[in-house]
């Protein structure tokens, strides 16, 4: 089967949500919870220039919503309102089904002493034991805490990346080998408990092996791309090619997916059994940087022609090509934009630092459906306004349309 590039791209636009309606009432955890089984995971990181990562893409799908509801379903927990989602590095830091968690069973075994910093775990194996005991007997507890309780040292030296203690590298990688997880978060610091005082007694004693639990991701990369090559499927968990590659043929022999050639595409395709074609572009919505669409960089260029998209936070303000916190925008199920944005809390609006428009948009039909989306953004996020900036080609446009 071969795909054209515009039917690769509805494909994938349609696999992740953006094809259907948004709903015409109030968002449901019931919403909530059919948009990660198609999403799988949402990313989350600490930038709060806009809003944070894990809010955005609910809002790009659904359109404005409480956001009590997504932190209601990671969380807190009641016999009414069972937790929903469950924190691990299931892309990077990312929230994911409470039932998906013993997934990724094997990552937490070769996360034994952290992600990162494992030197300093290793060599202190009874610090580990005596931050589980503070955790057992604190309850849902911070780093900072569960340091008090101990009665530690004065913090003194610290670990090489982000000056972290060695109470806080334990519980990190307490936390990446599956014993603490994240009870909940005040200000978006995590409180860490015992995992099974957080899940489900049978999700915690439930055990899948590694090479079924790497199928199970492939498939659940594939449904959520919906036509991808190898490297977009190893990406959308991070797993390994020694791992995707014999997932990727028991999938097929099970007809789970199907090979395919995508016009300009270098590598073989594999097309979700049952994901239909669309022949239409649909979907409209801005895109923060984490988001699941543009998860993979290769694949945002294949896919929306060449369209580069790079995060430039850590790139010096003088050398930054379009801003700080960029969104692509995406209008009829491509990517024909981007706008640099920054919610001002102190004066109640959203401020449009940079706007730009891709090579050959109808400027003016951008600018009217992005400024629609600003509107309603701003709104989401409790902001009176929208003011522009003037930085972007596609500022004048939108200037005009946020007034009309």
């Amino acid at each position: 089967m071969r795909l054209s590039a515009a039917q690769a791209r509805r494909v994938a636009v349609a696999a992740q949500g953006f094809h259907e309606p948004r709903p015409a009432g109030p968002v449901t955890r019931a919403h909530l919870k059919r948009l990660i089984a198609r999403l799988q995971v949402l990313q989350l990181d600490s930038v709060s220039v806009s809003v944070r990562a894990h809010y955005a893409p609910v809002f790009s799908r659904l359109g404005p919503y409480d956001r009590d509801i997504l932190d209601r379903a990671a969380w807190s927990h009641s016999s009414r309102a069972p937790r929903l989602l469950v924190e691990y590095w299931a892309h990077e830091a990312a929230l994911m089904s409470v039932d998906d968690w013993p997934l990724m069973r094997w990552r937490m075994r070769e996360y034994e002493h952290g992600r990162w910093g494992r030197e300093i775990v290793k060599k202190n194996g009874k610090l580990a034991e005596s931050v589980i005991e503070a955790v057992a007997a604190l309850g849902p507890c911070t780093a900072g805490q569960i340091e008090e309780y101990l009665d530690a040292e004065p913090r003194g030296r610290k670990g090489p990346w982000w000056d972290r203690s060695d109470t806080k590298w334990v519980a990190e990688a307490l936390w990446s080998a599956g014993v603490l997880t994240t009870a909940t978060r005040v200000g978006f610091a995590r409180h860490y408990d015992l995992t099974e005082r957080v899940l489900p007694a049978e999700v915690v004693a439930r055990q899948v092996d590694e090479p079924d639990a790497v199928r199970e991701l492939t498939r659940r990369a594939a449904t959520a791309l919906g036509v991808a090559t190898e490297a977009d499927l190893r990406d959308y968990f991070r797993l390994g090619a020694r791992q995707v590659k014999p997932a990727i043929a028991d999938l097929l022999d099970a007809g789970d997916l199907e090979q395919v050639e995508v016009e300009g595409w270098s590598a073989p395709a594999y097309l979700r059994a049952g994901q239909p074609i669309p022949r239409r572009d649909r979907g409209t919505a801005l895109l923060c940087p984490f988001d699941p669409l543009i998860f993979f960089r290769p694949r945002v260029e294949r896919l929306f022609g060449g369209y580069h998209y790079r995060i430039e936070i850590y790139v010096p303000q003088d050398k930054r090509r379009y801003g700080y916190y960029v969104w692509p925008f995406l209008l009829d199920g491509d990517l024909v934009g981007r706008v640099d944005l920054k919610a001002d809390r102190a004066a109640g609006a959203l401020q449009v630092l940079g706007a730009f428009g891709e090579d050959g948009a109808d400027r003016a039909q951008v600018a009217c459906a992005l400024a629609a989306e600003l509107h309603a953004m701003a709104g989401w996020l409790g902001l009176g306004d929208v003011v522009a900036g003037e930085r972007g080609d596609l500022m004048p446009e939108l200037r005009s349309a946020l007034v009309s």
